[in-house]
């Protein structure tokens, strides 16, 4: 098992940085392109979620772990921010609680698309965290 942890700011601006992170820990795999780009997209969606709608653009920390054990990488993206009160809501496609009308609502249902598998645990006033595996072929 190998493993590594991020802490960062919640800024939009660090979106890319965390891709990027998750994509070179997961080179070791040997994974194939659209592997490397199924898990950005996947991160970056968990990112800007925290962002966006755990920390409502207010200053928090994002914590992101990847683990790789044999031919799986787990993603694990987590905020202390405002939880989500209606989970099977909030993995509705199309469902957004960003007021602005920037946001499209398909955040969880790009994970699930480009993940195997894909579990949120949250607690309102707590913090949301999101775990995704992806198994590469290699």
């Amino acid at each position: 098992m190998e493993a590594m942890k991020l802490e960062m700011d919640s800024l939009s601006s660090n979106e890319e940085f965390a891709r990027v992170v998750v994509a070179v820990f997961m080179s070791r795999l040997n994974p194939t392109l659209e592997e490397i780009d199924d898990v950005k997209t996947a991160v970056s969606e968990a990112v800007t979620n925290a962002v966006i709608h755990g920390y409502q653009n207010k200053p928090g920390k994002i914590y992101i772990e990847a683990v790789i054990e044999e031919h799986t990488l787990t993603v694990t993206v987590e905020d202390r921010g405002v939880g989500i009160a209606n989970l099977k809501q909030a993995m509705e496609p199309m469902y957004t609680s960003d007021p602005s009308g920037e946001r499209s609502g398909m955040g969880f249902s790009f994970m699930e698309a480009f993940m195997d598998q894909v579990q949120v645990e949250t607690q309102p006033g707590k913090g949301t965290r999101v775990t995704m595996k992806k198994r590469v072929a290699g």
